[in-house]
């Protein structure tokens, strides 16, 4: 793909291609939101089980090691590493947000210490990397996340994770509404189905963010 053509919306086809993207070390972090041990766990319904293969198929051949690859090079470049992950205060979940509570298959209930909301073994935060814990779809809206990232003058996420039509969005739409430079890695991402994630980053890509694969991505970071 070529991150300056890809992904375009009706919104922006024959718009001029966006300028070259440069990442640098001192105001840039990547965070990787909710790749949580619950989504690659599979069901007792051998029906679901099928229905939701290619999801978790995507995860173990693609999302996982390309986001671990994203890892190991930003921290060799000295690129701020920051995780994100759904996981409620209250053992009964009081304190989650309405989308969480909601009937259906978004209803999530996972208590922090929970083995089912902990990040997946292979993608573990490493020495003082901080780990975000939300009851929100937008890690912004639920955490002190920007004050965060103000603080460590970060200016420009790179994100990666699940799901690009749920969590990835909303997140990459408050840190664009925060004035944040976002690049969504497109093949370290992942919604229900391919049709879902492609349909999304069109919508959001060149509003909100820039959708770059991991190699256009790695080339960015200076």
């Amino acid at each position: 793909m070529n991150w300056k053509t890809s992904y375009r919306s009706f919104y922006y086809e024959g718009a001029p291609e966006p300028e070259d993207i440069v990442l640098t070390p001192e105001d840039t972090a990547v965070l990787v939101v909710d790749i949580q041990s619950i989504y690659l766990k599979e069901s007792d319904d051998p029906a679901q089980n099928v229905r939701w293969e290619p999801f978790r198929q995507r995860m173990r051949e693609v999302v996982i090691p390309n986001t671990a690859r994203l890892l190991e090079q930003a921290r060799a470049k000295g690129v701020e590493v920051m995780f994100a992950r759904i996981a409620c205060l209250k053992e009964n979940g009081r304190d989650r947000s309405l989308s969480q509570k909601k009937p259906g298959w978004n209803y999530l209930l996972l208590p922090k210490g929970s083995a089912d909301s902990a990040l997946v073994p292979e993608l573990q935060p490493m020495g003082d990397e901080i780990v975000f814990c939300k009851t929100t779809d937008s890690l912004l809206t639920g955490t002190n996340a920007r004050l965060i990232l103000q603080n460590m003058g970060i200016r420009k996420v790179v994100v990666a994770g699940i799901f690009t039509d749920q969590c990835i969005s909303s997140t990459v739409r408050s840190l664009a509404d925060e004035s944040f430079d976002v690049v969504v890695v497109e093949d370290c991402c992942a919604a229900a189905t391919k049709e879902l994630h492609d349909h999304e980053l069109e919508i959001i890509n060149m509003i909100y963010c820039q959708v770059a694969s991991l190699e256009e991505t790695l080339a960015f970071i200076a």
